[in-house]
């Protein structure tokens, strides 16, 4: 018998979406918790469509999850309109009234009341994520429902204490590794409170896997790794850059040293070569002037659509990112789609992206003279590198939402 379940996200994104339909493929979805959802043909669609409300846009789904959709919109509605207007304050970490935090806790509270009151018959599990489990899980058990914990990054102790050791090792990038080495003590007890609380924990890497804390390892835990995009435009075949123009190598991502650009500017410099272009894509994390103190010469690309991310993509020769804190970086297999071989660390979650020397190269964290290495290797290689670019496709084809969304079914039906 299939398990009925109840999915609970205040956002959405494509692992969500991904999941909402393999449940209803397999007649399992009861009800989908979100804080706004907009679908095609209503007013909320039509306001997404405006320039200051695009972010509506980012939140439609199809018309058939409508009949299972149950919104909790105004904490989110009020996080949008205070970053809109200026005032920063009102969503001050986990202080503010319309903090990230508040908004989960809220949307988080509204469930686990709603748990005993379903429309769609008796639930058997209940689908949640890291920050916005806590009461729902805790009614679930009273209720002899299972509780299934999707954790998309490395758990937070192993997060902070590699970004901590960042902190001590790279001083002046301190600046930029995020909110999350902030947590307060109480937010940190809740995310072991969650999982403590799950009977299934589902993870997209081995990197993932392998930060659940000792107390944790006798879980049940199965490992979903994220599907590769796919596009109506199929990528170009990739072409040997030539030797009379810089290798363009591409960083994307928020550009902070938990992503590792530390390192990889580090890495430029020891190369110290005019045969090699760096590409910097993603939302700044200090001011401009940093990063050119850091390293005077790359080429920074600001956010763009994701067509125009993809055809940038398609401009550069190589895809590096040496992480040192993920999940799973979905533009990993977004450049491989595109035809670039990977330059990564294990830490991205993406250990399995690799087949070395044939779709990218593997790098330890923390060693610029790795990554030098290895771009050199694609310096004095560059008539490789479309092979290794077409391999990178075909191996990131194997990724599949489908097989993302089957296999997480299948582990809650056999929980």
């Amino acid at each position: 018998m299939n398990s009925k379940t109840i999915l609970v996200h205040p956002t959405g994104n494509t692992f969500v979406r991904a999941l909402t339909a393999s449940l209803l493929e397999n007649d399992m979805l009861a009800e989908f918790h979100t804080t706004v959802t907009t679908f095609p043909g209503t007013l909320l669609e039509k306001l997404g469509q405006l320039p200051y409300f695009n972010e509506l846009h980012r939140r439609q789904y199809d018309a058939v999850l409508k009949p299972y959709s149950h919104q909790s919109p105004w904490y989110e509605l009020g996080r949008q309109l205070a970053n809109m207007s200026g005032f920063r304050q009102l969503t001050r970490h986990e202080t503010g009234p319309f903090s990230v935090d508040a908004v989960y806790r809220q949307l988080d509270r509204r469930v686990s009341k709603r748990l005993s009151a379903s429309t769609h018959g008796p639930i058997n599990a209940v689908y949640a994520y890291e920050d916005g489990a806590l009461a729902t899980f805790t009614e679930a058990k009273k209720q002899g429902i299972k509780c299934v914990y999707e954790l998309p990054i490395a758990f937070w102790s192993t997060g902070r204490r590699l970004m901590h050791e960042e902190a001590e090792r790279l001083p002046a990038w301190a600046i930029t590794l995020g909110g999350g080495t902030q947590d307060s003590p109480e937010k940190l007890e809740r995310k072991c409170h969650e999982l403590e609380l799950a009977d299934l924990v589902v993870v997209p890497s081995y990197f993932v896997n392998d930060s659940l804390p000792n107390w944790a390892k006798t879980k049940q835990v199965v490992m979903a790794p994220f599907g590769t995009p796919t596009f109506t435009t199929p990528a170009t075949v990739p072409v040997a850059p030539t030797a009379n123009r810089p290798l363009r190598v591409l960083f994307a991502g928020s550009m902070g040293q938990r992503k590792g650009l530390g390192d990889l500017f580090d890495a430029i410099k020891l190369l110290n070569s005019s045969a090699i272009e760096l590409v910097v894509l993603g939302s700044l994390q200090a001011p401009m002037s940093f990063y050119r103190s850091q390293l005077p010469h790359f080429t920074y690309e600001p956010g763009r659509s994701h067509a125009d991310v993809l055809a940038l993509m398609r401009s550069c020769d190589v895809f590096c990112l040496p992480s040192i804190v993920e999940g799973r970086a979905l533009v990993m297999q977004e450049a491989m789609s595109q035809g670039l071989p990977l330059l990564i660390t294990p830490n991205t979650g993406g250990h399995d992206l690799i087949q070395e020397g044939k779709t990218g190269f593997l790098i330890p964290i923390r060693s610029p003279a790795a990554i030098a290495e290895k771009l050199q290797w694609f310096l004095d290689n560059r008539a490789a590198i479309p092979t290794m670019g077409q391999l990178a496709q075909q191996h990131a084809a194997t990724y599949t939402w489908q097989q993302y969304g089957n296999s997480i079914v299948s582990s809650i039906n056999g929980c």
